[in-house]
């Protein structure tokens, strides 16, 4: 008995030790994938935006084989580029992704390229934000029978908290705006090491260093909108660019000023490199709106010009991240009304003085050190002579706001649904019903001017392009080519509007009587094309679409609801001609998916 006791073997007995150890290895190195996959999604910054940043990194054992990052909206999903690179090694092998799946909604291209792959596993670092898209694309993957981990889930260790970090980081902006429902925004400022932000006679040139300076241009760069007030654009006459040449994303550039008292010449002024927005009290200076407007400046009025306002109308342009560069004044409104959610502060080692001289941040009301504003996750970086101090005013939110699901909804009243409304918003792609959107990734094959059939990576791209088909001048030719080439959605409408706006004499001279018919071409061959999103137009039977955008007073509503809504209308012009036919709707669509086989992009 002594002798049986002693020879049994030690390791058939899983001491718990060594389990936790071996499970702690293999989730320290899913951490470490899933930090690859957020460190690749973010490579999309400074070159179009607004979108959510995914990434994927595709492994066997210790081996990545393949990988990808979606680099804009309307362009090939994460997920499809990792599976690509990785070919005949997907099988039995295991996907990393930051977020959970779902840059369009209805669109499950990502998913459906798993399943067909052969992987087996996903690891998955934060759900997605979007109460309509949050878990979706997760219990497809299950149901389908793979293997799915969330990170601070199904895989709770200690080891994945800074893999759980690089997501909520690399996708704050979408963060921010699905849980506070306005832009995710950063205050920037340079000051000296006496806190100030300019000399006592208001000069400001230059107080940081020159490395500081390129950290700031990258900083515009992965922004939407870059907001300033009137005293900045009378004492700096800033440009606000990227300064990253062409080829980069240029941010809407934004002027708060309540009485317009803003000078007529302007580096802002000038929209031929970046559009400018004026937000202004309404009633303010109208000869100097108009002023404004005939030099291609948007001018926007508010009942009462403040920041929280300005940011529910950047909200409803779609804006995901905002940077303000402004003065103090402004700076301690922003921070008064909650709309800024970061802090960059960059320190220069230099002292100025002044008792008048101004600060970064004006009066918050505080009279005691208790109530001072502490950030959370602060971090120091030496750039130059300079050190740049960083941190959060708000946590980031690692999840939406609890909303009651549609099972929810019904167990409480059968007879209510959340999505049982007669209008039906349509936006950003990654919106409800955002496979609408024009910026959705959904090649379509059309007819070229010679008769050719030519592969469209978008209707956007289409659209964009058609404005330059049949025009007199012989150099239009080139830029339906540069347009159809662009990498996303958003490069074909900068491209095509920027050209538009530049170079009058490039367009055709019936684009304004025929931008309706190309659309609904497009249109009509996308919903035809692909059966999933025919089947979303139809069951929108008996409610009206608008296309949401504040902006687009043509094809959207805009930002009161007096925009022509020429999308929506097209859209449903397309659904009742489904609906009344139905013989000659199966008909289309066969053919759809026959010319769609035919695609090769």
């Amino acid at each position: 008995m002594t002798t049986a006791m002693w020879f049994t073997p030690s390791f058939t007995r899983h001491p718990t030790s060594i389990i936790n150890c071996t499970y702690n290895h293999h989730h320290a190195l899913d951490a470490s994938y899933v930090k690859r996959a957020a460190d690749l999604s973010d490579k999309s910054a400074c070159f179009t935006s607004p979108h959510p940043n995914f990434g994927c990194v595709i492994a066997t054992a210790r081996n990545v084989v393949g990988e990808g990052y979606l680099y804009a909206q309307g362009t090939k999903p994460a997920e499809v580029q990792a599976v690509e690179a990785a070919g005949e090694y997907c099988r039995g092998a295991t996907a990393y992704v930051n977020m959970e799946p779902g840059d369009c909604h209805g669109d499950f291209t990502a998913v459906s390229a798993f399943i067909k792959a052969g992987i087996t596993r996903v690891v998955v670092g934060i759900r997605h934000p979007l109460q309509h898209l949050r878990g979706k694309a997760i219990q497809t993957l299950r149901t389908q029978g793979l293997q799915v981990d969330v990170l601070g889930e199904d895989i709770p260790s200690i080891s994945i908290q800074d893999a759980l970090k690089s997501c909520l980081v690399v996708n704050a902006p979408l963060l921010y705006r699905s849980a506070c429902r306005v832009p995710f925004s950063v205050l920037k400022y340079a000051m000296t090491l006496d806190g100030k932000i300019a000399a006592t006679s208001g000069h400001s040139t230059w107080i940081s260093s020159t490395k500081s300076r390129s950290h700031v241009f990258e900083l515009r760069g992965r922004s939407d909108a870059v907001i300033v007030g009137g005293s900045t654009v009378r004492k700096d006459n800033p440009r606000l660019t990227p300064r990253h040449g062409s080829g980069g994303h240029l941010p809407m550039r934004i002027v708060m000023s309540q009485t317009l008292d803003l000078p007529e010449v302007a580096n802002l002024w000038d929209v031929r490199e970046a559009p400018t927005i004026v937000a202004t009290q309404r009633g303010a200076r109208r000869s100097f709106q108009k002023f404004l407007a005939s030099k291609g400046v948007e001018v926007v009025e508010f009942d009462s010009l403040n920041p929280k306002d300005v940011m529910d109308y950047l909200y409803d342009l779609g804006y995901l991240s905002i940077l303000w560069e402004c003065g103090g004044a402004l700076s301690a409104s922003a921070i008064s009304a909650g709309v800024i959610h970061k802090v960059h502060a960059f320190v220069a080692p230099k002292i100025i003085g002044g008792k008048n001289a101004p600060s970064p941040v004006g009066e918050l009301g505080m009279v005691e050190m208790t109530q001072a504003l502490e950030l959370i996750d602060v971090s120091y970086e030496q750039i130059g002579s300079d050190v740049l101090i960083s941190g959060y005013l708000q946590p980031i939110p690692d999840m939406t706001p609890v909303i009651p699901s549609v099972d929810e909804t019904l167990a409480i009243d059968p007879s209510l649904s959340p999505y049982d409304s007669p209008i039906i918003f349509f936006y950003k792609t990654w919106d409800p019903y955002g496979s609408f959107s024009n910026f959705s990734s959904h090649p379509i094959r059309l007819p070229d001017e010679n008769g050719d059939c030519v592969t469209w990576s978008s209707v956007q791209h289409y659209y964009q392009a058609q404005k330059f088909v049949g025009s007199c001048n012989p150099n239009a030719r080139n830029y339906i080519e540069v347009i159809r080439s662009a990498k996303s959605p958003e490069e074909a409408a900068q491209m095509g509007r920027r050209t538009q706006r530049e170079h009058p004499d490039m367009v055709r001279a019936d684009w304004e009587s025929m931008k309706r018919e190309v659309m609904y071409k497009a249109l009509k061959c996308k919903f035809s094309i692909y059966p999933h999103l025919n089947s979303m137009l139809l069951s929108t039977s008996g409610s009206i679409l608008v296309e949401a955008s504040p902006h687009d007073l043509f094809w959207g509503r805009g930002r009161d609801g007096e925009g022509l809504n020429y999308l929506g209308r097209l859209l449903m012009k397309l659904r009742s001609e489904f609906l009344g036919d139905d013989d000659t709707h199966k008909l289309e669509i066969l053919q759809g998916i026959e010319n769609f086989n035919n695609i090769n992009i």
